[in-house]
């Protein structure tokens, strides 16, 4: 019997442990200080802004021109030789994604082969074969790169995703799969396309692959994962979300990507009722929200989430949504409003009654509303909760144009002075037969060769020479 009793008692026991740990809200990566990030981020942008006011009136016109008031930017585009320190990329975040290494310290990868036909078995040389190993590595792309996913691409620790120099688009099953893992960076990535898959074995490592179920199709998939930060891309027409962060995930930059063409653009919390996700704290900066999104920008489902000098160019429902009672610390914004008198309100509080969201931590401080746009805020004393954060002034919107100036993929035409080069400087990429022209704001797109372009001069060239011959013997005459 005291066996029996010892055994039920143990039992007992981990039944609490597992409810304690369910109930955890301590995130690994989590910041004891949540309104100290945000003053941080106002404190480096008044500073980039400032140095660069103070440029503008010397001589030196390279740097002036260069800088732009956006800290992540000027932290690496001002150096004419960035490319041969790519990594020094790594220590330009900002916010709560600020301390992501992504492959820092680690061997470059270049990515020499677009395909993806085995999920199982990648090939050597694909970007599947990269992201799922277990060492830090910056992945590179020597060449433009259309990569069709098979499966979703599930990534290993310790990775950076870097497209700059190449326009690198990735579509397909899945796509981005960031699940339980850390210290991640995309940069400059087009993600678009890309829909369900799965119901079959996906490789996450060199020594494990698994059955997977079907995937949502989101565009980023952050899964019970920190540490995580996406800069610099262009994201649309997904199935489900253009990025989703849920499960506990924590520790996430979202910065100077352009977003277009889609529904719900991002998820951050699993439910209301997974209380890990209190935790989760991401800061979403400098990008733009851009032509025919509908709603969550992002939709929040408790956490801190920090949205600061955005440029929100319509909506068709809302912008900011939450339920479950999240933080939302709007600064510096710009939100313009829809033509649709019934969907002015910036804000949107999901199956909650006024008597429940009261409470709730909503505040918008130094944004600018535009077309009749309105943010609904809420929350008692929340004034003294604010201090700290607001006693570094928030730049209000006016700086918007300035700061998200290079939103989007970054796209150096007619030079490779970005293409990827080895350590002695010489181009990997001897011709790249195509480049991208490529609307960002319409999401239209279209691949044309040297040949073509070619071709459109000489046409135009007889066109204007017949023009003029034939207006010269009409003088004559």
């Amino acid at each position: 019997m005291e066996i029996l009793g010892s055994c039920i008692t143990v039992f007992l026991l981990s039944l609490q442990l597992v409810s304690s740990m369910n109930n955890l809200t301590v995130l690994p990566g989590q910041h004891p200080n949540p309104e100290a990030v945000a003053q941080h981020v106002h404190r480096i942008v008044n500073t980039s802004l400032s140095r660069r006011e103070m440029l503008s009136y010397t001589t030196h016109e390279d740097s002036s021109n260069c800088l732009t008031g956006n800290p992540i930017d000027d932290c690496w585009r001002c150096d004419p030789n960035w490319r041969l320190n790519r990594q020094r990329l790594a220590d330009c975040a900002i916010g709560f994604g600020r301390n992501a290494l992504g492959g820092k310290n680690g061997r470059y990868y270049v990515v020499t082969d677009s395909s993806d036909r085995d999920a199982v078995n990648p090939t050597p040389g694909t970007l599947r074969y990269a992201v799922i190993q277990t060492e830090p590595l910056w992945i590179v792309f020597p060449t433009n790169m259309l990569i069709h996913l098979s499966q979703e691409l599930i990534f290993n620790s310790y990775k950076t995703l870097d497209g700059r120099g190449a326009n690198v688009h990735i579509t397909g099953g899945g796509c981005l799969t960031l699940q339980y893992v850390s210290n991640i960076i995309i940069h400059n990535i087009h993600i678009h396309h890309c829909y369900q898959s799965g119901e079959t074995n996906v490789r996450s490592s060199p020594t494990h692959y698994g059955w997977r179920t079907k995937s949502d199709g989101d565009g980023i998939s952050i899964f019970g994962a920190r540490d995580i930060w996406i800069d610099h891309c262009a994201l649309s027409h997904c199935k489900d979300g253009l990025i989703d962060a849920v499960m506990g995930s924590t520790a996430i930059t979202v910065s100077n990507n352009h977003f277009s063409h889609h529904n719900e653009v991002m998820l951050l919390g699993h439910s209301d009722d997974y209380l890990p996700d209190s935790g989760m704290q991401v800061t979403i900066a400098f990008n733009i929200f851009g032509h025919k999104l509908i709603q969550r920008m992002p939709r929040c489902r408790r956490g801190y989430i920090h949205v600061v000098n955005n440029d929100f160019t319509r909506w068709e429902m809302y912008a900011i949504g939450g339920s479950g009672n999240p933080t939302i610390n709007s600064q510096g914004n710009r939100y313009i409003a829809p033509f649709d008198r019934n969907a002015k309100e910036v804000t949107k509080r999901v199956g909650s009654s006024e008597g429940n969201w009261r409470d709730w931590n909503w505040r918008s401080e130094g944004d600018v509303l535009v077309n009749g746009a309105y943010f609904v805020a809420s929350g008692e004393g929340v004034e003294v909760k604010y201090e700290k954060a607001y006693s570094t002034e928030p730049k209000s919107a006016a700086y918007i144009d300035q700061l998200t100036l290079n939103a989007g993929v970054l796209v150096s035409r007619g030079n490779n002075l970005g293409k990827w080069t080895s350590e002695s400087g010489g181009d990997l990429d001897e011709n790249s037969d195509m480049f991208e022209d490529y609307d960002e704001y319409s999401g239209s797109h279209r691949l044309r060769s040297n040949h073509s372009i070619l071709q459109t001069f000489i046409t135009t060239l007889i066109i204007f020479l017949f023009y003029t011959l034939h207006h010269n013997l009409s003088v004559r005459m």
